[in-house]
């Protein structure tokens, strides 16, 4: 398993706008911040970061503003060598932005879509030839529902596995919960899906993140648990964008479910050390140590 896979993202691209506060401000309160910064974010580029430090090629698919977020976050991309031919510019709308508050070791985040909620389904099938080389898609639903969905039956047509990651949440239509290879909810998102009436036929596709508490995913009819690794915590923003990030890495490299979910536990627990959703997000020689030294959570 030395060649890299190839991953396609399809996703959302901001720049997260962060402030670190003492206290959250209550409704209609006015706090004092601590610190203020610009971070690339956007669960797409996120995702498209992990993967990259953590061995996959990556494609790209989204779309940015006009303006200077969206070059300043294009040229990033590029630094992180990731393929950003599938990148449009929208020359009506701004590059989508996310207020994040973090405090107490929590965050609370506001997110305007901006150019992501321009990427449609033709802009899919502009780069059609990106999903037909991947080994792994991976989407999320920062960008329009019809867009997903679209995204999924292209896949499906090249026989390209996919990962959604459904977040934020949304109700998913049945074809998406029928096609899709596998969902990535964390508890809240997994709850919403359970009201679903094929929730039980997709079971077998649910890989739930529960944060510090580990994963819980099923295999050939068997439920199982993988507890978190415990490490300090700083900001846990890119948590769930680095697990699947490196899902898609590790999947897409041919790994069996349960070691990509272990890889995938140790690199969303390095992931939070740092500030900001990929600032923390490590390479895969580091996650390697790490299971090294750690070894196999029990």
């Amino acid at each position: 398993m030395t060649n890299k896979p190839i991953v396609t993202i399809i996703g959302s691209i901001n720049m997260d706008l962060t402030i670190t506060t003492q206290t959250m401000p209550m409704q209609g309160e006015t706090v004092l911040g601590k610190h203020f910064s610009t971070f690339p974010g956007g669960k797409g580029a996120n995702q498209a970061v992990a993967a990259a430090r953590l061995g996959a090629n990556v494609n790209m698919i989204g779309m940015v503003g006009a303006d200077a977020f969206g070059d300043k976050l294009s040229k990033h991309l590029r630094k992180e060598g990731i393929n950003d031919s599938g990148i449009s510019i929208d020359n009506e709308a701004s590059t989508g932005i996310a207020n994040i508050i973090l405090s107490e070791n929590d965050n609370r985040i506001i997110v305007v879509p901006g150019a992501n909620y321009r990427l449609s389904p033709n802009i899919i099938d502009q780069h059609r030839h990106l999903i037909k080389e991947s080994d792994v898609v991976l989407v999320q639903l920062e960008i329009p529902m019809e867009t997903v969905n679209y995204t999924v039956q292209v896949a499906k047509e090249f026989q390209v596995p996919v990962i959604l990651n459904p977040a934020p949440y949304q109700d998913l239509p049945d074809e998406l919960l029928e096609l899709a290879t596998y969902f990535t909810p964390n508890e809240i998102e997994a709850e919403a899906l359970n009201s679903n009436p094929l929730f039980m036929k997709i079971q077998e596709k649910i890989i739930m993140t529960q944060g510090e508490k580990g994963v819980h995913y099923f295999l050939n009819g068997k439920e199982y648990h993988i507890p978190s690794y415990q490490v300090g915590v700083k900001d846990t923003t890119g948590a769930g964008d680095t697990f699947n990030g490196a899902l898609a890495a590790q999947l897409g490299q041919g790994h069996s479910l349960p070691e990509a979910i272990r890889f995938s536990t140790a690199a969303a627990a390095l992931s939070v050390s740092k500030i900001g959703a990929q600032g923390g997000m490590p390479t895969k020689q580091m996650v390697e140590q790490f299971l090294q030294e750690r070894g196999s959570v029990q």
